[in-house]
């Protein structure tokens, strides 16, 4: 992409993680990418632009992408009239965007924490100001972290930022059961966090492979009537949908109380 791209908070994590990741997959060269940093200044990024100057970042960048958490972002806004502005924050809208930057051309995505290794799941969303051409761009950008869905509301960006923003933390509480009941039945620790974490990886990749209906999958291991079935039928009898339901719900409504401190 030909396009000079800035990433407030390029030093973080995230804002890290996908400017890696667009590297290494060539979406940018180095010399076309401006990272600034507050704590430190990143490493391994030969050719890149660094700096702490948020504006002198936004106005030299074609693209802004804001990269920070949402409470710190009001410290951290500029001005970028006209520009794109992509973000990657949850709980600020693209009306407040669009008014605090300045810009009619504005998109939301929602990368998660597996962007590092290159397996994110990112949906976005574009305000009607944002050109073909720019969502293009956004597609390219979060394309290189994994995979990418365009959604036609803001409002299931923000059911999503609750259902896929958290990236490993849903499957982790589960495994962290897991261990739990392992090890208070006398298995080792160490065996019981790798069963787990094996189960977890070898999940990942065979969905990875074949992309299987989750729902399949459990009718299939019902259909055995065996071991896994006992166990999945107990899962089902005790609440677990529920509870589900009952988190995401919290992660949801987490997300209103985010959109109504920023717009205060």
């Amino acid at each position: 992409m030909s396009a000079t791209l800035g990433i407030i908070g390029g030093g973080g994590w995230l804002g890290g993680a996908i400017a890696r990741a667009a590297l290494d997959k060539g979406v940018i060269a180095p010399d076309r990418l401006t990272l600034s940093w507050r704590s430190r200044p990143p490493e391994g990024f030969a050719g890149v632009m660094l700096t702490q100057d948020n504006r002198a970042l936004c106005d030299s960048a074609d693209v802004l992408l804001l990269s920070v958490r949402p409470e710190d972002w009001p410290a951290v806004a500029q001005p970028a009239p006209g520009k794109l502005v992509l973000s990657a924050m949850a709980g600020v809208d693209m009306a407040t965007l669009a008014e605090r930057h300045q810009t009619t051309r504005v998109i939301r995505a929602l990368p998660n924490a597996a962007a590092e290794v290159g397996a994110s799941y990112t949906p976005l969303v574009a305000s009607p100001g944002a050109t073909e051409a720019d969502r293009a761009y956004a597609r390219a950008l979060f394309g290189a972290c994994g995979a990418v869905d365009e959604l036609a509301e803001e409002a299931q960006l923000d059911y999503l930022s609750g259902l896929t923003g958290t990236g490993p933390a849903y499957p982790a509480l589960m495994a962290m059961a897991m261990v739990a009941d392992a090890t208070a039945r006398g298995i080792p620790e160490a065996v019981a966090l790798r069963a787990v974490n094996m189960l977890f990886v070898g999940t990942g990749r065979l969905i990875e492979k074949d992309e299987p209906d989750p729902a399949a999958t459990v009718e299939t291991f019902m259909a055995y009537r065996g071991v896994t079935a006992a166990g999945l039928s107990a899962m089902q009898g005790n609440g677990l949908a529920e509870a589900v339901r009952i988190g995401l719900s919290a992660a949801l409504a987490r997300t209103h109380a985010m959109h109504a401190a920023a717009n205060s």
